[in-house]
This record gives C-alpha cells, structure tokens and sequence, in this order.
C-alpha cells in the first residue's frame, strides 16, 4: 500500500523563487540571462507551470555553485510526491498485483 503524506509535494520553482531569488532579489530575467536560457523558461519554472529538465537544473548549479543534483533531486521528489498525493491514482496502483518473483521473495 502507498503511503500518502499530508504535505503538498514542493515544486522546484516554488524553491528557486522562496530561497533563492526573493533572499538575493533576484529576477526571472536576471537568472535567465545569467544561465543563457530564455527568460520565459525561468518564469514557467518559478510559477510551477513546468518542471525542472536536467539542461536546466545543471545551469542552476552551476549559477550558484551547487551540485546538478540538489536540482535533479528536487524535481525527482515532485515527481514522486505528485504520484502520492493524488488518490485516484494511489487506489489504482493499490489494485496491481505484483509480478510473483521467486528470486527476490527468498531474500524477504
């Protein structure tokens, strides 16, 4: 059965504009022009209408100055929380019978 947390899943965006760009007071476009993206990709990232690609989590990093992947692993988590807050598809995958696998359910 999969668990479901009470806590909204938080979007990358949501982390570039709370605890980088409004402590540093820095814009959609700054940013953009500072990584050689579009400004418009940073605004569709920060209003979490888009999710984070690797292209982009990389520039991040390396703006400012932290590993590819603190950004991966942020939209990575969305992902997953996303699939563990919606019900419908928690009950759906409640219904898969897993595959019976001799080899694995020995070392249980």
């Amino acid at each position: 059965m999969i668990e479901f947390h009470a806590n909204p899943p938080i979007h990358p965006g949501e982390m570039l504009r709370t605890e980088f760009m409004e402590p540093l007071k820095l814009t959609s476009g700054k940013i953009a022009r500072a990584i050689g993206v579009p400004r418009t990709r940073i605004e569709r990232l920060v209003r979490e209408e888009t999710g984070l690609t690797t292209d982009t989590a990389a520039r991040l990093a390396r703006y400012f100055k932290m590993s590819e992947g603190f950004w991966i692993n942020l939209q990575k988590h969305y992902e997953i929380d996303c699939i563990h807050a919606d019900k419908a598809l928690t009950r759906s995958l409640d219904a898969i019978q897993p595959l019976p696998r001799p080899d694995l359910d020995e070392a249980a």
